[in-house]
């Protein structure tokens, strides 16, 4: 799995929302496929970017596939925004000192 799959997979709100729903619980299609107004197979193709990416992984349960949410995957992008919150916790400390400086 790329760090490029994992950025390109969470670009689109619909599988943010589905991993928003994997995150609750493990889910089949139709039970994923039941929270959009969207078909079945086009569900489908986003679950594929999931799982191709790393994020979703699906297990055989009898008939059924079940899909779950593999949330280290996700360590590339939380490592990615550490660096920025770090960036903007100093830019934003730095404007804090300069205009308590000026109201002295």
């Amino acid at each position: 799995m790329s760090s490029q799959a994992v950025f390109k997979a969470i670009s689109d709100q619909t599988r943010r929302d589905i991993i928003g729903l994997l995150a609750v619980s493990d889910m089949n299609l139709n039970e994923v496929a039941s929270n959009f107004t969207m078909t079945r197979p086009a569900v489908a193709k986003h679950l594929g970017v999931l799982r191709h990416s790393g994020l979703v992984k699906v297990t055989a349960r009898g008939r059924e596939r079940i899909h779950s949410l593999r949330p280290e995957a996700l360590k590339s992008v939380a490592e990615w925004l550490s660096y920025y919150s770090r960036f903007w916790d100093d830019k934003l400390d730095s404007l804090k000192l300069a205009v308590e400086a000026d109201d002295e």
